[in-house]
């Protein structure tokens, strides 16, 4: 930590990184973000829940004056006295995913298929079974048909024969950025969001508003759809210790890991030094 002052912004993914293996997070960590907020910093909650997870998402990040939620999709104001205002909702379009689904089966074997279509209060996914999905009480089993009569928030897919980062690197020589963003976020499958949607082009949304540039901007993070907001975020890149390969590679620091609170650990150095 060797840059004068402090950031303008600080943004923070939740699941892995502020939130602990326990689905806990601590009071410490509570208290930290607190001290954030009370040195005029604004704080982000960077996540790729979508907004039917609003509520837990608040509740893990409670200090947050903004929410990226569905990793871009979703951005939230929750700064404004009369309520949360919705700054930006994307959506992907059914008929392009159709036909992305079509195509990379073509190349890759079937597809373990689920959407987010709804965003009301713990809306379930829709899609296909499959025994390795950790939120199985949150998912409706429905056929592709069902999951593709309307436009959806996010898309999830897997093969029995590829490793969810060998997945991704084929979906990303297939799928034009132009049509779709293809991420993974340590679930096990990979993320299909709206062209243009990821967590830099949420940020930036909220940047904006504020009139912070992203050079001012701190973030922390562990998994591939973090790689984004690393590459757009200035101020510092931090990564926990338990981070993908891929992301501690562009991280300018490590700190401790998701279970350590080593999010609360850096910012309670950095609000003391």
């Amino acid at each position: 930590m060797n840059r004068p002052g402090l950031p303008k912004l600080i943004a923070t993914d939740l699941d892995g990184t502020l939130v602990r293996s326990d689905d806990t997070v601590s009071a410490f960590t509570h208290e930290v973000l607190d001290r954030v907020r009370a040195a005029g910093i604004p704080v982000v909650g960077a996540t790729g829940r979508g907004p039917r997870l609003t509520e837990l998402t608040r509740n893990d990040i409670r200090a947050a004056d903004f929410l990226v939620l569905a990793g871009g999709g979703r951005v939230v104001d929750q700064s404004d006295p009369e309520g949360p205002v919705v700054l930006r909702d994307e959506r992907l379009s059914s008929e392009v995913l159709a036909v992305l689904l079509a195509e990379l089966e073509v190349a890759v074997g079937p597809l373990t298929v689920m959407v987010e279509a709804s965003d009301e209060h713990d809306a379930p996914l829709w899609g296909d079974y499959h025994p390795e999905w950790p939120y199985q009480d949150a998912f409706e089993v429905r056929s592709r048909a069902e999951c593709l009569a309307g436009d959806v928030i996010k898309a999830f897919a897997r093969t029995a024969d590829h490793h969810v980062d060998e997945l991704l690197a084929a979906a990303l020589e297939i799928v034009p950025p132009h049509l779709a963003t293809l991420t993974q976020a340590g679930l096990g499958f990979i993320e299909i969001c709206p062209p243009g949607v990821d967590k830099a082009s949420g940020l930036s949304v909220i940047a904006q508003t504020l009139g912070v540039d992203p050079a001012d901007v701190l973030v922390f993070g562990d998994m591939p759809n973090d790689l984004p907001m690393f590459r757009w975020a200035g101020w510092g890149r931090v990564a926990v210790a338990n981070a993908h390969p891929s992301l501690r590679a562009v991280a300018d620091e490590v700190t401790l890991r998701n279970d350590d609170d080593g999010v609360a650990v850096y910012l309670d150095r950095l609000l003391s030094r």
